[in-house]
């Protein structure tokens, strides 16, 4: 969710005070300064920590993190410094990560992109499930089947029945992100093998711009990205690809509602640590963090930015990732999904 598939008026939302929640964290927990009580988890930490976010500055991954760090150093009276180690599609600050010391000093940020890594970059220099362990799923943010207003294409299954018996082009952010993931599932319940061209751009918002103008027909564009153009009647908004509507466009119907199961994908982050942090250090951190996602000031600038809050324990953290690996990895082998 950050990187090149960012929306720079998300962010500066955002950073105007605007971000909260609707979704109730999963698992209760002790306040946000109660410690762990054992000796190992009593030091920590012993000087600030690192929460190293794998793409640019301002995007949504960033401010989320953000969020989230100011309230970890309220807790622990140490700050906790958001380290933007961008590029190599979000691998360098994970590998970054994975070799730090696994003395919970250092935190990852991660997202649906990690996920999808594990297949398309078989040979990464670091093992997403084997080198890191899961603390929390922060949040989520629902992606949109959406048109041009003058398509002629007026709900998702008058767009379902077309892909399957006419030519279509569909954009995305880019091989392998969340928007091509998305065009990928409309091809496969759609049945639109090669009637529907994907046409990769670098970032979202170059997408949203040609989609606008006309030059492509539809995209399944991350919500904060396309936001301004539907409330502004320039985008025609099908379907939310989220298990529930968004309260940003409380009209627009989900594709489960609609009957298309198959099209359900979401965009989330999470906080991860190195997997080798002693199990203490790591229970002190995972039962900060759960405080810190429910403090209302910070779940009310997260919803208002776009998130559903979800604050998960580190055991459903975990089942969620291990999931959703499996399913992205089959995905792309299936599609022959290759990296840019």
């Amino acid at each position: 969710m950050a990187d090149r598939r960012t929306v720079l008026g998300a962010a500066a939302a955002f950073s105007t005070g605007l971000l909260g929640s609707r979704s109730g964290v999963a698992v209760p927990g002790p306040g946000l300064a109660q410690a762990s009580g054992t000796p190992a988890a009593a030091g920590f930490p012993e000087h600030s920590v690192r929460y190293i976010v794998p793409f640019t500055p301002a995007g949504l991954t960033d401010i989320m993190a953000r969020l989230v760090a100011q309230k970890l150093g309220e807790a622990w009276g140490r700050p906790v410094v958001v380290d933007n180690r961008a590029g190599g599609n979000a691998m360098i600050g994970a590998d970054a990560a994975a070799k730090a010391p696994a003395d919970g000093h250092t935190l990852l940020a991660i997202t649906l992109t990690h996920a999808v890594n594990v297949g398309l970059f078989p040979h990464a220099p670091y093992n997403l499930l084997r080198d890191f362990r899961a603390v929390s799923i922060l949040g989520s943010l629902p992606l949109v089947v959406v048109v041009p207003e003058a398509s002629p294409i007026r709900s998702l299954g008058e767009l379902m029945a077309r892909a399957k018996t006419q030519p279509l082009n569909g954009g995305s952010s880019g091989n392998g992100s969340p928007p091509h993931l998305g065009l990928e599932l409309v091809r496969r319940v759609a049945g639109a093998g090669a009637n529907l061209v994907h046409v990769p751009y670098r970032g979202g918002a170059p997408g949203v711009t040609d989609l606008v103008a006309g030059n492509l027909q539809l995209m399944v564009s991350n919500l904060p990205e396309c936001i301004g153009q539907i409330k502004g009647g320039r985008l025609r908004a099908l379907a939310i690809t989220g298990a529930e509507r968004s309260h940003q466009v409380p009209e627009v119907p989900t594709v489960r509602e609609l009957g298309f199961l198959g099209l359900e994908i979401t965009n989330w982050t999470a906080m991860l640590t190195n997997a080798g942090v002693p199990l203490p250090v790591f229970e002190r951190i995972e039962r900060t963090t759960l405080a810190a996602m429910r403090d209302p000031e910070l779940r009310r600038r997260a919803v208002d930015g776009g998130f559903d809050v979800l604050g998960w324990d580190a055991d459903r953290s975990r089942s969620f990732l291990d999931a959703e690996v499996t399913r992205w990895s089959r995905l792309v082998q299936e599609a022959g999904i290759k990296a840019d």
